[in-house]
């Protein structure tokens, strides 16, 4: 039989958002434990892009993704948060008393008072090319994000799309890579008009090629790639030479077995009012992209302010009765305390 793991709040998603609920619970004396489907906190900002730049932080004129994941943990690390990685709430259940029991995929199950929805879109899983045999190369030369760039340094270089992140990619590994081709099925995009007028540029200077065309064969032992066969462009089918391929077809992003805890939900998100970020269930609240209230905008620094509101009405749930006084932390020597900041 699994210990039941017991807590103040349970945070489902481990994101910025789901992180920075962490300090303003902890502020409010709440202990959190997070939950994540993937490895290790950060969310898509660390799965997906941890070395690209965000500029709209507040007193950051530009961060890198895990650069704010980073920093985020740094922050909450005085409330000593507990973690859980690699695992999918499962199942919810709501108890006598009024908590909620959690169970994961892996079967761990979880007590708390209140449970927080921070999971982004909910889980998601990048979307396969349709290229016949692309498994037998996943993880170990194709891969659907970039981790490390230095992964990809001296190699032959494919990389397959037309959006933000294939065009991104494109110029940031151009420098340390052997070689870079982009593929994508026709000359206009769908990113940055910028980025594609750099991209050109770049062509013309053949620092890099770019192919019209699909993907429609790979090459190459034991996972390994040596080339990729690209159809329908001008000159027929093109082998290109390659250790590396990079597929951005975009995300499929499922909202998983939260959609069966009897939430409301509107086109897949999960509505919230914006006094509490409560869901229609008390006690569990929704945080960052998976909510949505008439005005929402997507973006981390929405997320932190649904935070801050959210830790308020959790606190009430917690502790019913309790007076809670407003603080502020550049004033206030208890929250400092709190934060180590203060003897």
């Amino acid at each position: 039989m699994t210990d039941t793991i017991k807590t103040d709040v349970l945070i489902v998603g481990a994101g910025p958002v789901g992180l920075f609920a962490v300090f303003e619970l902890g502020l409010l004396d709440m202990k959190c434990h997070l939950i994540d489907i993937l490895d290790r906190p950060g969310g898509q900002c660390a799965e997906l892009y941890p070395e690209k730049p965000i500029y709209d932080i507040p007193g950051w004129p530009m961060i890198s993704a895990q650069g704010l994941v980073d920093k985020l943990m740094e922050q909450i690390h005085p409330f000593k948060p507990e973690f859980t990685f690699n695992r999918m709430v499962s199942s919810l259940a709501k108890l006598e008393d009024g908590s909620f029991r959690v169970a994961t995929d892996e079967g761990e199950v979880f007590e708390a008072k209140v449970v927080v929805i921070a999971a982004g879109g909910g889980s998601f899983q990048p979307k396969r090319p349709p290229i016949p045999g692309i498994e037998d190369y996943e993880g170990k030369s194709v891969f659907y994000s970039v981790r490390r760039m230095e992964d990809f340094r001296g190699h032959d270089l494919v990389i397959v799309g037309g959006g933000d992140s294939a065009l991104d990619w494109t110029l940031n590994l151009q420098p340390i890579a052997k070689s870079v081709t982009l593929v994508h099925r026709r000359p206009e995009f769908r990113a940055a008009p910028d980025s594609v007028n750099k991209m050109y540029a770049m062509q013309e200077m053949k620092q890099l090629q770019f192919l019209v065309g699909q993907v429609s064969g790979l090459a190459g032992a034991a996972g390994q790639l040596s080339s990729a066969t690209i159809k329908g462009g001008p000159d027929g089918d093109v082998d290109v030479p390659c250790t590396r391929m990079l597929p951005f077809f975009g995300l499929t992003m499922k909202l998983g077995p939260i959609a069966e805890w009897g939430l409301n939900l509107h086109e897949n998100l999960i509505p919230v009012d914006t006094e509490k970020f409560q869901t229609s269930i008390p006690g569990i609240f929704a945080v960052g992209d998976i909510n949505w209230y008439p005005g929402k905008l997507k973006l981390i620094l929405s997320g932190f302010h649904e935070v801050a509101l959210m830790a308020q009405a959790a606190k009430r749930v917690i502790s019913p009765g309790e007076r809670i006084v407003f603080q502020y932390t550049t004033s206030s020597t208890s929250l400092q305390k709190k934060l180590g900041v203060h003897d």
